[in-house]
């Protein structure tokens, strides 16, 4: 009786309240005369846009970056061609409400250790004033009338902050990737005397030599499209491609020539450069900035960064540490990081790569534990003493990091330890003793190459630039290479397989015997590690980065690049005076490889692989001489018979940067 009368009771007032609620008439129009909304959570940092004066009057868009009650804070700068607005995680009007979220992945720690972040639009593009030259030349290289540079500009810029934002202690650190680290290094030429720190990641240095536009001579084919969405306008215009494989495209088409033609690139004087100076010529040594800022007094502290996987840019941080290596006495100005990414990556996540996990997200350890403590030694007002590593490298073998007084450990010559040369021996052999005289011995290995059917850079199709199905444009220096091992214009030099682990930790350099039928030739040289069969797990533990599927990886037998790179034959003799090459006589070429830094554990074994292209990464060689490739017509490719020669006269070895393991 007592639960009945207790649900009537709760019945009752239930319908009380919904005869309430009922009674609220509904009016003609649910529009309101007037709504207040709460106001929005305050910010807590301060936008400023800015139209920033150079020297000549030009104005460059700038965005900054101020925390709230900001004071005798320190500035981290960066210049870039990419947009000023790029860098933000929010678009449009929709900014966040704090700095950290508002700002990218790699600004975080920089929010969190107190810092105004400026971004800076380069001249003639997007929101800036003024002509624009892609990488432009210093203005005193005889290459650049415009009156400015990206030296001049730094220095105007950082004048500008230190002297109109009030809440800056006047100290100044620049950092940028890229293209932005190539504006690192102009700013380094003539600093600024605000500027306290430099941190360049994977800097286009030298866009012949090593980096963007060529190696050794070869021109990068894919260039070709960045140069029209780079220098088409103003904001970068879109850049249409054939859908499919690009290997096959780029092929029909033609020459790299022909290529840029029906891409219209001809229009564009960044085009018209490239096509006039293909060889190393004062143009080119003008703006060579490791041998610039070889010239300079390293009075600015810099931490060079670049990846030992870097698709794009590896040339210009190792070769710029190693020009102002000799000037640091006291071992405390000039620093390097090289770590296991690919071309950018340290603004990503570094978990892994490709088949490959790391210890762990490399990436954020460089920038919380190197990064980070470098600007706030150099540019806080309590300067701690960051203790920066005079050389930061991984070892992606045994997968942790190496702290070292100077890099490479071993090289040819100027190193404490010197490398050991691996002949390149009769019968696809790979070995540490020398050739010798005997009767009746193989002299050569002989591959044909053909310009018809050149072997691409990664397994077909090609697809685009940022494809991520399987080995894509990011991972293809860690791609499997046992996709060419059929193919008979590929040949490979196994060692038997390692005893006991060895490290290499330094630069391999390519000391080649070859001959070839015709007049011109490329040459591709690999230094792969290859798994023994046995292996059936992904290279460096679970084969998936945290939360992201895991990759389909069997690592039995998997050839894993080291070391890759291309030499063009006509410069054999002379980078700035190409010629052509004596039909069927052995020649030398030699040139070095990209760094290595790895522990190749026993049972493992060394492999080199040489071939004649690696397309469409690398415009093909017609293996006829003609004065300008670019300009090559269909009937200059012809078929050559090349020849790898390992007699004791005329060995052909690979010096290896092998150290004590650890």
């Amino acid at each position: 009786m007592r639960f009945t009368r207790t649900a009537a009771l709760a019945l009752a007032i239930g319908l009380s309240a919904f005869a309430a609620h009922a009674q609220t008439p509904i009016g003609y129009d649910t529009l309101p005369k007037s709504f207040t909304q709460p106001a929005s959570p305050a910010k807590d940092y301060d936008r400023r846009v800015v139209m920033m004066p150079m020297h000549d009057g030009v104005k460059l868009y700038t965005v900054i970056y101020v925390p709230h009650g900001a004071k005798n804070m320190p500035i981290i700068f960066t210049r870039t061609p990419y947009d000023a607005e790029h860098h933000r995680r929010s678009k449009g009007d929709d900014h966040a409400q704090h700095l950290i979220d508002e700002l990218s992945l790699a600004d975080e720690d920089f929010v969190r250790a107190g810092y105004i972040r400026v971004y800076q639009d380069v001249r003639g593009k997007w929101g800036s004033e003024g002509a624009y030259l892609m990488t432009p030349p210093p203005v005193d290289s005889g290459f650049n009338k415009t009156g400015a540079d990206d030296t001049t500009d730094a220095y105007d810029a950082i004048d500008w902050l230190v002297k109109n934002v009030p809440e800056t202690n006047g100290r100044v650190g620049m950092i940028g990737s890229s293209y932005e680290g190539f504006t690192v290094v102009m700013a380094l030429l003539k600093p600024h005397p605000a500027l306290r720190a430099a941190v360049p990641e994977s800097p286009m240095v030298d866009g012949w030599m090593g980096d963007d536009w060529y190696h050794y001579g070869a021109f990068r084919q894919p260039n070709i499209d960045y140069f029209i969405g780079q220098t088409g306008g103003r904001v970068p215009v879109p850049v249409h491609t054939l859908p499919g494989d690009q290997y096959a495209n780029d092929l029909a088409i033609g020459s790299a020539g022909d290529l840029a033609r029906s891409k219209g690139a001809d229009q564009l004087d960044a085009w018209k450069i490239m096509k006039e100076h293909p060889a190393y010529d004062a143009f080119w040594k003008a703006q060579a900035l490791d041998h610039l800022i070889e010239k300079m007094p390293l009075t600015v502290p810099t931490l060079w960064e670049q990846g030992l996987y870097d698709q794009e840019d590896m040339w210009g941080a190792i070769h710029s540490y190693r020009a102002w290596e000799p000037k640091d006495k006291a071992n405390n100005m000039n620093f390097i990081t090289m770590g296991p990414w690919f071309h950018s990556q340290v603004n990503r996540p570094g978990f892994g790569l490709g088949p490959m996990t790391w210890s762990g997200d490399t990436t954020a350890e460089w920038r919380r534990d190197i990064v980070t403590p470098f600007f706030n030694e150099h540019l806080q007002n309590d300067g701690k003493p960051a203790h920066t590593p005079p050389v930061f490298i991984y070892d992606t073998g045994a997968n942790h990091w190496d702290r070292l007084e100077s890099f490479p450990t071993s090289c040819e010559q100027g190193c404490a330890i010197a490398s050991k040369p691996v002949y390149l021996a009769a019968g696809g052999k790979l070995s540490f003793n020398a050739p010798a005289k005997a009767a009746g011995e193989m002299r050569f290995t002989e591959y044909v190459s053909d310009p018809a059917k050149p072997v691409p850079y990664r397994e077909r199709p090609v697809l685009d630039r940022e494809n991520q199905d399987g080995i894509g444009w990011r991972e293809w220096l860690v791609g499997d290479q046992r996709f060419v091992d059929s193919r008979t214009d590929v040949v490979s030099f196994v060692s038997e397989p390692l005893t006991e682990p060895m490290k290499l930790s330094g630069e391999p350099v390519v000391h080649l015997v070859a001959s070839t039928s015709g007049t011109d030739s490329d040459w591709v040289v690999k230094v792969i590690d290859v798994y023994p069969d046995t292996d059936v797990e992904p290279a460096s533990g679970e084969g998936a980065y945290p939360g992201v599927v895991p990759h389909p990886y069997n690592m039995s037998g998997y050839e894993l690049p080291m070391a890759t790179d291309i030499f063009r034959g006509r410069y054999r003799t002379s980078f700035e005076k190409p010629e052509a090459l004596k039909p069927n006589a052995p020649l030398a070429y030699t040139f070095g490889l990209p760094m290595i830094e790895r522990t190749i554990p026993a049972g493992h074994r060394i492999m080199v692989q040489v071939q004649s292209s690696l397309y469409p990464l690398y415009d093909r060689n017609p293996q006829s001489f003609v004065p300008n490739i670019f300009n090559a017509k269909p009937a200059d490719y012809t078929k050559a018979t090349q020849r790898i020669w390992h007699t004791s006269g005329d060995a052909s070895y690979v010096t290896l940067p092998i150290v004590p393991v650890q």
